[in-house]
């Protein structure tokens, strides 16, 4: 519509100076040092809400970090949108493979460079804006309510005992989040379905202290070096997960499910180039987009013991550690493939050692409908904002929390996010388009339209 154009117009500027203030806050939540940078954030989450046009707006105390809530109710009878988005944001480590501070964000190339900025208080701020557009502009087609939380980076714990205790003020028709990503700018897609997680640390303990490797070394057994065969056994030559049972519930999709998954454009050697590897790698029998959306995987995220330090120390270490995360897929269990891991590590384990697995969080995985009101809705939206329908994908990320949404409030979800696989999320140099943030705030105004005429 033209007056959201033409406001947008006027406040440009602003709107990216406003993201660019945001982007400023350290909201790390997996780093307690960082605490009080996030009850900052969540403050200043607080203010953009109110200014938006929100009718109220608070900040919700957990157990953990706080929770922001804010509405803007225009009319009973219209249908409820609950806006879901996350301020906090992943650690920057390593620091010295940024270009530049993860905290003092630069536009460079179309670009803006920051820890969050795509994942996702870029995406989250579009939606702010987006109210404000439509709030100022007096063209508002359905109540608002938006609920950004602090802790999804680390599991959102307590997100799920918020939404257990504010079921009457969460009513909603559906569920909008912008934490996901497109193809490409040339090719907007719709997300349709993520994948489940299962995250765990293990520890493994050799000898009751560090040990000279020349006295020891051949007699002890290396925790660090059991670590190692150990996760290099769960891989077969196939690099398929030889968990006992990893693959029961795993839904097999049928021949043209598979087909339609591979239509997504999809350019193999720029993949490749993108990432300076030679070559791509994964389980057998399956494409690089199914690997990575239909398929479940486990990965080491972490892992470290001994000396690290600079020069050499020839010890023999008396722990070894790795974090672990699992994607999983319909119809796995974060539970039950948490408990099958923590078997299985334990049942494979020499006696030289002795081993601990800690779980830490995890989600299930999801799919969304592509025949509901919403869905439609917002491949109409993305379609008049970017001139061509969208295509459907699966995600290979996971969002824990959606799968709680239809749990405890009986919602379904939308996922429209505007992201781009290359914007090294979770990565050094992380980014987001100066054009994806605009235009996700062109886009969103028109959901919000499309939902309430085809609700009628």
């Amino acid at each position: 519509m033209q007056v959201w154009n033409d406001y947008m117009s006027e406040n440009k500027d602003r709107f990216l100076e406003e993201l660019l203030e945001l982007l400023r806050i350290p909201s790390i939540s997996a780093d307690s040092k960082y605490k009080g940078d996030v009850a900052k954030c969540a403050e200043a989450v607080k203010e953009s809400l109110l200014k938006a046009g929100c009718d109220s707006a608070e900040i919700c105390p957990t157990a953990g970090h706080p929770i922001v809530y804010g509405e803007k109710m225009v009319d009973p009878a219209l249908p409820t949108v609950l806006v879901y988005g996350h301020y906090d944001v992943q650690p920057p480590d390593p620091l010295e493979l940024w270009d530049s501070g993860p905290f003092d964000p630069v536009i460079k190339d179309g670009n803006i460079y920051a820890r969050g900025s795509a994942d996702d208080k870029g995406q989250v701020f579009m939606h702010v804006k987006a109210l404000e557009v439509m709030a100022k502009t007096g063209t508002l087609a359905c109540n608002v309510k938006m609920m950004i939380e602090g802790e999804e980076e680390v599991g959102s714990d307590n997100l799920g005992i918020f939404l257990e205790q504010n079921v009457d003020k969460l009513k909603a028709d559906i569920v909008l989040v912008s934490d996901t990503s497109m193809i490409s700018m040339e090719h907007p897609s719709l997300e349709t379905g993520l994948r489940g997680l299962s995250y765990v640390e293990v520890e493994v303990t050799g000898p009751n202290r560090d040990l000279h490797s020349g006295v020891y070394g051949g007699a002890v057994g290396n925790p660090i070096n059991i670590l190692c065969q150990m996760i290099a056994s769960m891989h077969d030559e196939n690099n398929h997960i030889t968990i006992p049972g990893f693959y029961d519930k795993v839904k097999v999709l049928s021949d043209d499910e598979r087909k339609a998954i591979n239509e997504k454009p999809f350019d193999l050697d720029e993949y490749k180039k993108d990432l300076d590897v030679n070559d791509v790698r994964g389980e057998d029998g399956y494409t690089t987009t199914e690997r990575t959306g239909i398929r479940p995987t486990l990965d080491v995220n972490g892992i470290w013991g001994g000396y690290t330090g600079e020069g050499a120390k020839t010890v023999l270490p008396s722990k070894a550690y790795a974090k672990i995360s699992m994607r999983l897929v319909p119809d796995q269990s974060s539970h039950e493939i948490t408990e099958m891991f923590t078997k299985h590590f334990e049942s494979i384990a020499p006696a030289s050692v002795k081993v601990k697995v800690t779980p830490h969080h995890g989600g299930e995985p999801v799919v969304t409908p592509t025949d509901s009101i919403a869905y439609q809705a917002a491949a109409k939206a993305v379609t008049q904002a970017f001139g061509k329908e969208p295509i459907p994908t699966r995600g290979g990320g996971s969002i824990p929390i959606v799968a709680l949404f239809e749990k405890t409030l009986g919602l379904k979800t939308v996922l429209m996010g505007f992201g781009l696989d290359s914007d090294a999320i979770h990565s050094p140099n992380e980014k987001y388009g100066v054009e994806n943030y605009f235009k996700g705030i062109e886009t969103i105004p028109y959901f919000h339209k499309y939902f309430a005429e085809m609700s009628k």
